[in-house]
């Protein structure tokens, strides 16, 4: 299925006026045919008052194919049955009164921007899983939304490449670029849209881990690396992007960015990891509070060596050794014990 733009020009006005003056005139038959048939009769007052009445009758049927666009609106038309175009471009249009208007998602809701209403006052109304349905007729009829839009899927529960399970949630932001695609190729591409960002936002969080780890390779070279969730969000984002963008050709959607809005350990777990990482936090920091202390204390006895303050055998070095690195790397203050005496 091929777009195409229907090239009308933005003659609604002019059809407007000139119907309602018509309807007018009809009108008039009917009052002036009704005038001479009660003073004069006559079956030329009889025709007149009933060409008025049937054009009063059928008068209206043209103000039908008047239609208005806004900015970066469309209306995809079918004339019994077949897709004859797209009109595009703010203007008063007026079209064939038989032309009709499909949008298959006029009626879905999604958590995105411009498709949320405030107050749903729908007599039915079915709720999936992040797309709302109702049958309560759309603000928009049945006009395509072509200004750039933003879906906010719910967060999912995913394992990732090392089986721990996250949740994550994204935000999508997508336009429509061929209206016949949208609206023939996908029964409805809201939710063909939101089901596909879904799929594919599972696809590649299985790929990485959460946090750094050893052997895995998320490029696919065979060659470990140091991807992750948390680290590689940029990376992330990108291949979920075009992930959802290789999904959603067919249906005439260009997904523009595809960003991280939330991303944590599934709480079944969140407590232990949290512990694993205050581990590796504590192991790190007294790492490097010992490279310190002993750099401090290869210091020490450089100076003491160099100046010749003090002549220490192995064993007076041992033992002053081991009271720096105690002094140094202990989670106390030391508590000095002054010797008065000699040396030894």
């Amino acid at each position: 299925m091929k777009e195409k733009i229907l090239q009308t020009r933005k003659n609604g006005m002019a059809v407007l006026l000139g119907n309602l003056l018509l309807i007018v005139l009809f009108i008039c038959a009917i009052v002036f045919g009704a005038i001479g048939l009660d003073r004069h009769g006559g079956a030329a007052w009889r025709a007149l008052m009933v060409v008025g009445i049937v054009g009063v009758c059928v008068g209206w049927i043209p103000l039908i194919g008047l239609k208005v666009l806004k900015p970066q609106e469309a209306l995809v038309l079918t004339l019994f049955g077949d897709y004859i175009g797209t009109l595009k471009g703010e203007g008063f249009y007026w079209v064939n009164p038989f032309c009709s208007a499909i949008n298959p998602a006029a009626k879905t809701r999604l958590g995105q921007s411009g498709d949320v209403k405030t107050a749903v006052h729908a007599p039915f109304k079915v709720e999936l899983e992040g797309v709302t349905v109702d049958t309560s007729g759309p603000e928009g009829g049945n006009k395509l939304s072509l200004k750039i839009q933003t879906l906010s899927n719910s967060k999912q529960k995913i394992n990732d490449c090392l089986g721990n399970p996250i949740e994550i949630g994204i935000a999508v932001t997508w336009r429509i670029v061929d209206t016949a695609k949208a609206v023939f190729q996908v029964d409805n591409y809201k939710e063909f849209l939101s089901l596909q960002c879904d799929s594919a936002l599972r696809d590649i969080v299985r790929i990485y881990p959460y946090d750094v780890a050893p052997n895995v390779d998320t490029t696919g070279d065979g060659l470990a690396d140091d991807g992750s969730l948390r680290g590689s969000s940029e990376i992330v984002a990108g291949r979920i992007r075009e992930e959802i963008q290789q999904r959603v050709n067919e249906a005439g959607l260009e997904i523009i960015e595809a960003r991280i809005t939330y991303l944590a350990y599934a709480p079944e777990i969140a407590a232990a990891m949290l512990q694993r990482q205050q581990a590796s936090a504590v192991v790190d920091a007294r790492k490097l509070i010992v490279d310190g202390a002993v750099g401090m204390v290869e210091m020490a006895l450089e100076r003491l060596s160099e100046h010749q303050t003090v002549e220490l055998d192995e064993e007076r070095k041992a033992a002053m050794v081991s009271n720096l690195l105690v002094v140094l790397c202990g989670n106390r203050d030391a508590q000095p014990v002054v010797n008065s005496g000699s040396l030894y």
